[in-house]
């Protein structure tokens, strides 16, 4: 464990180096915040209550969607063009017979990642989005744990997703399409867009049901109280934690048959 923390440690480090795209990703955050609560301003005005949500609750969502776009990984981890680098330049038979688990090592680093975006990138653009729109925060220490707890959980299922997406580079000539998939279907399908409690019939319960709705729409129910508390919190983090289970397990196997693979072609 000692050693996975000292990677962490040196992904939190590695990004904070970069003071200038930090705030560079603040400012783009934050102007992004305004452009959509404007929006969704007008959409609420026309359609009080959409999704159960009332105007306030819909511009929380706003920002919360905003201080999380990096933390969760929703338009990419930070991680998978380095890997599928190092797969496409076989430097990946290295790291692959180093006495660390490659997915450990990438998951310790990716944490380190996000623990820095949520503080560089997530703390102030909410902070401004509820000086300006006057959003309620969580009145409680309890409240502001639930939600971290949550943030956490959506950021593990955002590793586990992107690290499957880096893994076809092994099978793949470029994996650079399956990113722009990844890309796509995770901007929709984790409520950046709008919050899947908008989305009708069908469409909605699919949405709802996928992985990605775990990196933004679970943590933004809970930041607003949609879970209550007790029962309710566990079913949205047994939620998480299922499909954390199932992508990490799924990582696994996706790292085995690759290790199979530069073990045949290295013999």
């Amino acid at each position: 464990m000692r050693l996975y923390a000292t990677v962490a440690a040196g992904g939190f480090r590695r990004y904070a180096t970069y003071r200038v795209a930090t705030l560079a990703g603040l400012f783009t955050n934050t102007v992004f915040g305004f452009v959509f609560s404007y929006t969704y301003i007008a959409l609420w005005a026309e359609r009080p209550a959409l999704g159960g949500y009332s105007m306030a609750d819909a511009l929380a969502y706003v920002w919360i969607g905003q201080a999380l776009i990096t933390v969760c990984g929703m338009m990419g981890g930070g991680f998978e063009d380095e890997l599928i680098e190092r797969i496409r330049t076989g430097d990946i038979a290295v790291d692959l017979y180093r006495p660390a688990d490659l997915q450990g090592w990438w998951c310790a680093a990716n944490a380190g990642r996000a623990a820095y975006q949520l503080l560089g990138r997530g703390a102030v653009p909410l902070l401004i989005g509820a000086f300006a729109f006057g959003f309620t925060l969580p009145a409680d220490p309890a409240g502001w744990a639930a939600f971290l707890l949550a943030v956490a959980l959506g950021s593990l299922v955002s590793f586990a997703l992107w690290y499957l997406v880096a893994m076809s580079a092994f099978w793949l000539l470029d994996g650079q399409g399956v990113v722009q998939v990844a890309w796509l279907t995770g901007l929709f399908f984790s409520g950046m867009l709008l919050p899947l409690n908008v989305f009708p019939g069908t469409l909605g319960e699919v949405a709802r049901a996928l992985p990605w709705a775990a990196l933004l729409q679970v943590p933004a129910d809970v930041y607003l109280g949609r879970y209550g508390d007790g029962w309710g919190l566990v079913r949205a983090y047994g939620f998480q934690l299922g499909w954390l289970a199932l992508l990490l397990a799924a990582g696994r196997a996706a790292q085995a048959a690759a290790t199979r693979k530069v073990v045949v072609q290295g013999g």
